[in-house]
């Protein structure tokens, strides 16, 4: 009896333990969050090329050397990148702030007979309603588009904050690149004994999920972006590369990214194109797009083996930026796919217990 009740308390000061250094560590990553983005992108560039540095050392070449050599190509891609789109991307957002209004009005003039005609068949009381509510939200749109540039300023203010800050990517990206395996070992050293082998199991799984979804979705974004913006500049769609990067961007969560792309796209093109043919090229850049994704390079690159849902995505998305703003959306998707991970797993080790089989082992 008393070895079994030591056994219990053992149990039961592991449990808390582990519960409240839990809460700790998420306690002290809500103190710091405003400091915690070059530290979070830093991590994730280690971890995104890292296979890539073992495949240099593969080559018989020092860590150190990989090291290096991965980080100054990088940076310098996205660097270059970085030099070439923003500026585009830029000019392309006032511009269509700028618009917006003529977008608002010509849509106005071009459907108000087809909506007059529908109001005719209302009762007139519930049109003088609608009138009234319309006059009164195209009496706020100045107001409001004032409010979305002031944003944009302060968002652009922010930015450039975060740029000064910047820096220590690198530095952080170096570090943990250079000491990946270290670490790894370290921490392998310090789990507890008699759950080792089924923490590192769990974290294998987690792995290959990050691997499969994160590395290869971001692959993926990247080659949606780059078709949705050349194929666009090539129709000649005014604002071609804001809306492909953003419909690229945004395509990690399943036919948001299209639908987005294609409704703004579409929209344009209907204000600027008189010829059916060139809008229906717009709306085919998309079409064609999302089947090519579809059936070749989402299960390519990423394959059947990653199981996340989109609704726990967007959920992870949403409950990301409420806690930790613009860090907890980078955070949310390998956060969400942990998660999903251990909620497995916690599934599987419930099927088989009492709890469930009200068998007693």
């Amino acid at each position: 009896m008393g070895i079994a009740e030591g056994r219990h308390m053992t149990t039961t000061r592991k449990i808390q333990f582990w519960t409240l250094g839990t809460l700790a560590f998420f306690v002290f990553l809500y103190l710091v969050r405003g400091i915690l983005l070059p530290f979070v992108v830093g991590m994730g560039v280690a971890y995104f090329l890292d296979p890539v540095v073992d495949r240099f050392e593969e080559q018989k070449l020092s860590r150190l050397s990989a090291t290096l050599i991965v980080l100054c190509f990088f940076f310098v891609i996205v660097g270059t990148a970085g030099a070439l789109l923003l500026p585009v991307l830029y000019h392309q957002m006032l511009d269509l702030a700028h618009n917006i209004p003529g977008y608002l009005i010509a849509l106005r003039e071009e459907y108000a007979p087809l909506i007059q005609s529908w109001l005719a068949r209302i009762d007139p009381g519930s049109v003088d309603q609608v009138q009234q509510s319309v006059n009164g939200f195209s009496d706020r749109i100045p107001a409001m588009l004032t409010g979305i540039l002031e944003n944009l300023w302060q968002s652009g203010r922010a930015l450039i904050g975060l740029l000064s800050l910047l820096f220590i990517t690198p530095i952080v990206a170096f570090y943990l690149l250079r000491d990946f395996d270290i670490l790894v070992t370290h921490i392998d050293r310090l789990l507890p004994r008699d759950h080792a082998a089924t923490i590192r199991e769990q974290m294998r799984r987690i792995n290959l999920t990050l691997s499969g979804y994160v590395r290869g979705q971001f692959t993926v974004c990247l080659v949606l972006a780059a078709a949705y913006a050349i194929a666009l500049s090539i129709i000649g769609l005014d604002y071609a590369v804001l809306i492909g990067i953003s419909a690229g961007l945004l395509a990690f969560l399943p036919y948001v990214g299209v639908l987005f792309g294609m409704a703004v796209s579409l929209g344009v093109a209907f204000y600027q194109f008189d010829d059916p043919i060139r809008i229906g090229m717009v709306a085919g850049v998309f079409l064609i797009a999302q089947f090519i994704e579809g059936n070749f390079i989402t299960p390519n690159v990423i394959g059947e083996k990653v199981n996340l849902h989109p609704a726990w995505l967007i959920f992870g998305l949403l409950a990301g930026g409420a806690l930790f703003g613009f860090v907890g959306l980078l955070l949310a998707v390998p956060v969400t796919a942990i998660i999903g991970v251990l909620a497995r797993f916690a599934t599987e080790q419930y099927t088989k217990s009492a709890l469930y089989t009200g068998v007693k082992s």
